[in-house]
């Protein structure tokens, strides 16, 4: 089969199915050999690896993993590619297309039938719109990962590892990086990709850590605590939590535990690291009334 990440070979076989884009699966199909090899060594693909793929699309990176890991599970929601990827896969006796949404499996018990329940490695080139849910839901439902490599919206990237006081920082930068260690691997402009996107994107790797960085006493507390911070940006971290109606904390409350921290009253959220939002709730969790 001809390699799929050379341009000709992508549109012979899209023309030949007359496959149509489909705007509700943002779909963009990696057209760049170049890429395809940073995403590999990214992901660190070893022969006794299961690698769970995540839309495959025509099987262009799906053809390189097959290449390198023991067994690829690729998931594709658009029934329209199965058909495709039964003949661009068919050299491949390592790989299972399944035609389902990824956000309705259950992936733990993937990793327990299909790899005795050692962590998998995850690769995907994710359509921006669900790149969050997906990636969130893999590390909340305790899956057993080594790595999420992901192409991405650059944006996306570049809040998920990014730093205290910065713009991009945020509720999602803090989520991601409670979960794993956060790096952008490659940067990607949109000519790689056919349709051609109108952002750029990035490849960014998520190594989970073996050990919660941070100890806290409520993990859905502190989470809850980090987003009434961000919900308004511009409002004191005090405010932003005192505001926030689904949480038994008041403005009062907060300013105390703030005060106990040695942080000035007026500071935002975007200002406490990982580790001073985890003292943060713990300490509002250990205050007369508070409770999550």
């Amino acid at each position: 089969m001809a390699t799929l990440g050379i341009p000709q070979n992508t549109i012979e076989v899209l023309q030949k199915y007359k496959f149509r884009f489909q705007k509700k699966y943002g779909q963009n199909f990696l057209i760049d050999t170049h890429v395809l090899d940073k995403i590999i060594r990214a992901a660190n693909i070893k022969e006794e690896d299961f690698v769970l793929e995540i839309g495959p699309g025509i099987g262009t990176m799906t053809q390189y993993l097959c290449e390198h890991a023991g067994h690829v599970m690729a998931v594709e929601i658009d029934a329209n590619l199965i058909p495709i990827l039964q003949e661009t896969l068919e050299a491949y006796d390592n790989v299972m297309v399944v035609n389902d949404d990824i956000l309705k499996m259950d992936i733990g018990q993937i990793a327990r039938e299909r790899n005795g329940g050692k962590p998998i490695k995850v690769v995907a080139n994710l359509p921006y719109y669900i790149t969050t849910p997906i990636i969130m839901g893999l590390f909340e439902s305790h899956v057993p990962l080594e790595s999420i490599t992901v192409m991405v919206q650059r944006e996306v990237a570049e809040r998920m590892q990014s730093e205290p006081g910065t713009k991009e920082y945020g509720a999602l930068s803090l989520a991601v990086q409670y979960y794993a260690r956060a790096e952008i691997v490659a940067n990607v402009p949109p000519n790689c990709f056919m349709p051609r996107p109108n952002v750029g994107s990035a490849v960014i790797r998520l190594t989970r850590h073996r050990d919660n960085p941070v100890k806290i006493a409520d993990e859905g507390f502190m989470f809850r605590i980090i987003r009434a911070s961000f919900n308004q940006r511009r409002k004191t971290l005090q405010n932003g939590i005192g505001n926030d109606g689904s949480l038994p904390v008041t403005k009062e409350q907060a300013a105390k535990a703030l005060e106990r921290m040695g942080l000035p009253a007026t500071i935002r959220g975007e200002k406490l690291s990982l580790e001073e939002f985890a003292e943060l709730s713990n300490i509002l969790l250990r205050m007369e009334g508070s409770h999550a």
